[in-house]
């Protein structure tokens, strides 16, 4: 007889995917089913899925391996690079080890500088991303796609038909579908269930090789979640949205030091958040290329410039989720969100609603001062 699951040992069990993961590409790999390593959410990840490749994501999120990458990389880099980097460069990311391509976007100048250090180790295919959003960038990205396609046809020897990519699409749609719905839970007053649990769900379903059978769990756990739904458990807390850079393993000294003190998140606007997963590609679209480039190109990335879809987003996150207050969380030496948190603040406060700032890393030195400045903020809400 099998044994229910509480729901936080199933909130654990996505938490523990990335590890479990390893013996799950190593069986995958064993079968002869190539892996295609990425590093950012522009990728059209459609296109290796409809050959039938794993998609693996790269960027790593722990501090782990900085010291090993500033041998090469310069100090005042951006620490998920210097982590991802660090990762290849000492041969500890089994994904990285597995992947028979490595593929990249020219999002930002680091990721451009590091695709060409990880051609030293690995295959890398550079695709080439359009850094405005318009129909010219839509087309632009269009033919990277095709390009993409051909590479992979190549590479591996296979043919990937337009009915393939449709039936890639239609399944990551459904996935996105019921991620949007798993984190709309957080609208409820008061939410369900806190902003560490939430994000173990999105952070590990990356590793679930198996979409639709990790599509199926996210439904199952969004329905768990409702029937155990405790409206006491967070009852009077602040309703904090973060937003900003793809904070990695620093997400829990932020959240931590929210939900110690009196608030709590409903809401990531982030990479791997609303930001990633809000848009579908649109499957009534004849052309499956001009789909995909259109829904990717109009990712609110603060790559693109102008971006005047993340300030929309925000607008329209702050109403759903009845949000109290923001915190945005940039990674030292990521220029262009950096840059962009003024817009936001903007956005923000236009609203009367507080806006916080910080600027961190991987590391936990300044995890005390990070808790005091949140603990203040909390307090004035």
């Amino acid at each position: 007889m099998e044994l229910i699951k509480t729901l936080p040992a199933v909130f654990e069990e996505f938490s523990e995917q990335r590890k479990k993961s390893f013996i799950t590409a190593l069986e995958l790999k064993e079968k002869g089913i190539p892996f295609v390593g990425g590093f950012c959410t522009y990728l059209p990840k459609e296109i290796p899925m409809a050959m039938g490749a794993c998609m693996v994501g790269l960027c790593s999120k722990t501090g782990e391996t900085i010291p090993d990458a500033e041998k090469h990389l310069p100090r005042n880099l951006c620490p998920l690079i210097k982590s991802s980097y660090g990762f290849a460069l000492t041969d500890k990311c089994p994904f990285f080890y597995f992947s028979d391509l490595i593929v990249g976007e020219t999002t930002c100048d680091g990721k451009k500088k590091m695709y060409e250090m990880l051609a030293e180790f690995k295959p890398v295919h550079v695709m080439e991303l359009p850094n405005r959003q318009s129909e010219m960038g839509v087309q632009l990205y269009k033919e990277e796609i095709k390009k993409f396609k051909a590479v992979l046809e190549e590479k591996f020897g296979v043919t990937i038909t337009e009915d393939d990519i449709r039936k890639a699409i239609h399944t990551n749609n459904e996935q996105r579908e019921a991620l949007k719905a798993f984190y709309g839970l957080q609208k409820m007053d008061p939410p369900p269930m806190g902003g560490l649990d939430m994000h173990k769900v999105l952070d590990g379903v990356q590793f679930r090789f198996d979409i639709p059978k990790a599509t199926e769990d996210i439904k199952a756990l969004t329905q768990k979640v409702l029937d155990e739904y405790d409206p006491k458990k967070y009852e009077g807390r602040k309703r904090i949205l973060i937003t900003g850079s793809p904070i990695g393993c620093s997400t829990e000294k932020i959240v931590n030091a929210i939900e110690n003190n009196g608030g709590v998140v409903v809401c990531y606007e982030n990479c791997g958040g609303a930001r990633s997963v809000d848009e579908l590609v649109d499957e009534t679209n004849p052309d499956v290329y001009e789909a995909l480039a259109k829904r990717y190109i109009n990712i609110p990335c603060s790559c693109m410039s102008p971006n005047p879809g993340r300030p929309v987003l925000m607008e329209r996150l702050l109403e759903e989720y009845k949000i109290d207050g923001v915190i945005e969380v940039v990674l030292q030496a990521c220029h262009t969100f950096n840059v962009e948190s003024y817009t936001i603040k903007k956005c923000v406060t236009e609203k009367n609603i507080p806006y916080m700032f910080i600027e961190t890393d991987y590391s936990s030195t300044d995890a005390g001062q990070v808790n005091t400045r949140v603990g203040a903020f909390m307090e004035m809400l």
